[in-house]
Parts: C-alpha cells; structure tokens; sequence
C-alpha cells in the first residue's frame, strides 16, 4: 500500500494538484495510507471520514434525499461525497468510498463485499464504479483502500491524456 499511496503522491506533485478524501466503509484508511508518506502534506489536503449518513450530510453536503432515495453505498451518494469533498477542501482531485465492509449490513441487492467508488477533479469529471469484494471485514477495507488509490493513477492518466 506504502508504494501505491508514494506513486499516488508523484503524480499529484507532477499535476500541481492536492487531494481530499471522503470515506465511509474505510475509515481513514486512505488517508491514513497516504500520510504514512513523508511529504505528503505537499499533495494531501484534508479527509473526512463520513461513517454516518449525517456525517455525510453535515460534512460533504449529500442530501439527505439522495440518501434515502438511494442508499449509503451508492453510485448517486459517493459522486455527491467527491463533489463536497472537493468543495469544502483546497484539493483538485478527491476519492469516495462507500461500502458494507461487513460482516453483517449485507442484503441481497448489495450483500457484505459492496464497495461504491467514486473520483473526481475540480470543476470536472466524476467517475465512479462499483466491486464486489471478497473476504473478512479488514480484507475488504483493505482491498478498498487500495482500488481508491489506484483509481486516483486512472484519473490522473487520463487527464494527462486530455491535457
């Protein structure tokens, strides 16, 4: 995790660009991976861990609507956390993570394991994507931590693509 989170840190540092987290279902663990990076304050801005629905509300302005409407693990709710992460932050670039990491919460619609993802630039894009992860409570979260991260090289590489 220590080199996906280094790898993440260059390439905001090449892009002139900081990152903000919102996460649910990992609880820090993003942000706890990338400021295990010396210097990472360079090209981190701010988390906000969001681990109720109020939270997310308060915090990162989803609607309580949406939620209702949609649920927590979302595609809807994770596109709106990017959103306020990157409104109430200095940050470029943000990540959401939204999840039933288990191992109760699961349904059958989205069972233990469901992971919504979302990434987003400043007054751009929002990508989001959803897995089906597998393993205990710790694995999923862990495994999440990791496609977030990873997911921040993706939109990196395609903004470079498009610049």
């Amino acid at each position: 995790m220590e080199q996906l989170a280094a790898q993440v840190g260059a390439a905001l540092k090449a892009h002139g660009m900081m990152l903000a987290t919102a996460e649910s279902c990992t609880g820090g663990g993003v942000a706890s991976a990338v400021t295990e990076i010396a210097g990472s304050s360079s090209w981190f801005d701010r988390g906000f861990v969001t681990y109720s629905n109020q939270a997310k509300s308060d915090m990162l302005g989803v609607l309580p609507d949406t939620i209702m409407r949609f649920g927590a693990v979302s595609e809807a709710v994770v596109r709106e956390m990017v959103a306020g992460a990157l409104s109430h932050s200095q940050a470029q670039v943000a990540l959401a993570v939204s999840g039933i990491a288990g191992p109760g919460g699961g349904t059958p619609e989205k069972p233990v394991g469901t992971v919504w993802f979302a990434w987003g630039v400043k007054d751009g894009m929002i990508v989001a994507r959803t897995h089906l992860l597998p393993g205990n409570r710790a694995e999923i979260r862990e495994q999440a931590t990791g496609i977030a991260l990873q997911g921040v090289l993706d939109l990196l590489g395609q903004r470079t693509e498009t610049v």
